[in-house]
């Protein structure tokens, strides 16, 4: 093992390599479900991960998604992330990569490539990679469709999950996430004249009002618990009594007991109109990342600061969810946050602190070894 004295100085001297690698990485537009774009991130995050591997990716295409794995025989630590963001194509010739006073800004640049940036240098200062696993996956923007199986197998067979998400703007990671849920509920009614007979018809626009206020009035803010309409589609005309209405809903919760109680009452919903019909789809996405299985990992991550002289860091909740979900919720031990010092994610905002990227490419370094030296 290397002595983790040393590692903070090994970092600092891979600082600049770091944020040339941002550039680049921020600069490689990877957009939701665009296969091109997403392909030559791919291939150049695939040739970082070799490096310091030793052994390549394993590219697993799923509906022409190109998500990366390297698997480990023994695998006793994942390191979990993905690639894609949430901006479109061509957004970075409008929002260039630049960095000011040690701010990193540029799309994506939080959430995460500057957490992939520093995984792979935390691997270059880990001592034997043969027991690590990474997984890089690029659709986790658009609810990780293609790749939850995937991440669930490895997580399955790993020690324990490292989420390279970016930690708070105060640099806490993330020991817990709220679970969320998606719905799409439709109101099937009776199209009529509006003007000539409208009591013929059955006003699906009427109906789904009536589900606005009763889904509404689901949440709980005692328990946290936020049960929120969204998108609303009715209709087709203006004189046309609507024939269906079709309602989305976002339900974000602290529990899985919560996510189930909102779900069974969703499902349960009766309509209001005579003749009126209803139809759900949708369901829980992720269950939450609850402390308990990530309390002892925070706990290792707070010893291996110390080892390598940094104030240990603090655990936080964070309200959005992540693929740090699903490995929770399997009771694989799981610690998110442990990407970039940033914030502002998703908003022209965003922002990375790159004069942290070393210390925590260090702490991350660190955290490994200590898991890879802990018994079995």
């Amino acid at each position: 093992m290397k002595q983790l004295s040393a590692m903070r100085w090994a970092a600092q001297e891979d600082a600049a390599m770091m944020v040339k690698r941002l550039g680049e990485l921020v600069s490689c537009e990877s957009p939701p479900g665009s296969i091109p774009h997403l392909t030559a991130c791919a291939d150049l995050v695939a040739g970082w991960g070799e490096a310091v591997l030793g052994r390549p990716a394993r590219r697993v295409v799923r509906d022409g998604l190109p998500h990366l794995l390297w698997s480990a025989p023994d695998q006793r630590v994942l390191l979990l992330g993905h690639f894609d963001t949430v901006w479109p194509a061509g957004t970075i010739r409008r929002w260039p990569f630049a960095v000011t006073d040690g701010t990193a800004t540029g799309p994506g640049v939080c959430d995460m490539k500057a957490g992939i940036v520093q995984m792979f240098a935390a691997l270059g200062l880990v001592a034997d990679t043969s027991r690590v696993g990474v997984l890089l996956t690029c659709d986790e923007e658009s609810g990780s469709v293609t790749s939850r199986s995937l991440i669930e197998r490895q997580a399955l067979r790993s020690g324990a999950v490292l989420v390279c998400e970016a930690s708070t703007p105060e640099g806490a990671l993330k020991v817990a996430r709220k679970g969320g849920s998606v719905y799409r509920i439709t109101a099937h009614g009776r199209a009529a004249h509006a003007g000539v007979e409208p009591q013929r018809g059955i006003n699906a626009t009427v109906e789904v009002a009536h589900q606005i206020l009763t889904v509404q009035a689901l949440a709980s803010p005692s328990e946290g618990t936020s049960v929120t309409p969204t998108l609303l589609a009715a209709g087709t005309t203006t004189n046309t009594v609507p024939e269906t209405a079709a309602l989305s809903v976002d339900v974000r919760a602290w529990t899985r007991d919560e996510l189930d109680r909102v779900d069974r009452s969703i499902r349960g919903l009766v309509t209001r109109l005579p003749g009126a019909a209803l139809s759900v789809g949708g369901g829980i996405n992720r269950y939450p990342l609850t402390p308990e299985v990530a309390l002892p990992l925070l706990a290792a991550a707070q010893a291996a600061a110390k080892d390598i002289g940094l104030p240990p860091p603090e655990g936080a909740h964070a309200p959005g969810a992540s693929d740090g979900n699903f490995t929770g919720a399997l009771r694989v031990p799981t610690l998110d946050g442990l990407g970039a010092v940033g914030g502002g994610a998703h908003a022209r905002g965003e922002y990375a602190d790159v004069r942290a990227m070393p210390d925590r490419a260090a702490l991350l370094a660190a955290l490994i070894e200590r898991l890879l030296a802990a018994p079995s």
